[in-house]
């Protein structure tokens, strides 16, 4: 099952609505006194539905869950999307100049501060949720590979391990 909501979120631009979204395990509701260890997943939009996916090709991640029975939870949100590369900003915890994109004032660290201070605790009171770090994962591709990386070693007390696929390491060049 996935529930979907909007949530304010204090994004690059300030305030403004994002798509949240939750993957209950399919044996959630048959053991109610069951608990779960929860993924975060950047980029939401592209974790569930190929209709909400930025390329029309989700992830799918909830029939492989499915599936495959993982007793998981699934907390996602989704990214700014914006036409000024506004998801760059948003999930690079520095800033940085690149000679195609222009500058970044990485706000990545912002982000992840929401994540584990707003996003986290609200999914742990709404949902039977193992809330320890040994419990709580992250993961994303991309920029959100990287704000994945960043999130294990600066948020190590919350998040016990991630799934960094394909991390955009090219924003965290050295100073030259």
């Amino acid at each position: 099952m996935i529930k979907k909501w909007t949530v304010r979120y204090p994004a690059v631009n300030g305030e403004e609505e994002r798509r949240a979204y939750v993957y209950l395990p399919t044996m959630y509701e048959a053991d109610p006194d069951r608990r779960y260890p929860v993924l975060y997943m950047f980029d939401g939009q592209n974790v569930f539905f190929d209709s909400d996916a930025t390329y029309g090709k989700s992830w799918g991640m909830a029939d492989y869950l499915d599936y495959t029975d993982t007793p998981v939870i699934v907390a996602a949100i989704e990214c700014n999307a914006g036409p000024n590369n506004e998801r760059l900003v948003e999930y690079s915890p520095y800033r940085f100049d690149d000679p195609n994109y222009g500058h970044f004032d990485g706000k990545g660290k912002d982000t992840l501060n929401w994540f584990a201070h707003e996003f986290k605790p609200s999914i742990d009171s709404q949902y039977r949720t193992l809330p320890d770090r040994a419990h709580t994962f992250i993961g994303g591709s991309s920029m959100g590979g990287l704000m994945s990386l960043y999130a294990l070693l600066a948020y190590n007390d919350v998040f016990g391990r991630a799934a960094a696929l394909s991390p955009s390491l090219w924003v965290a060049r050295r100073p030259s």
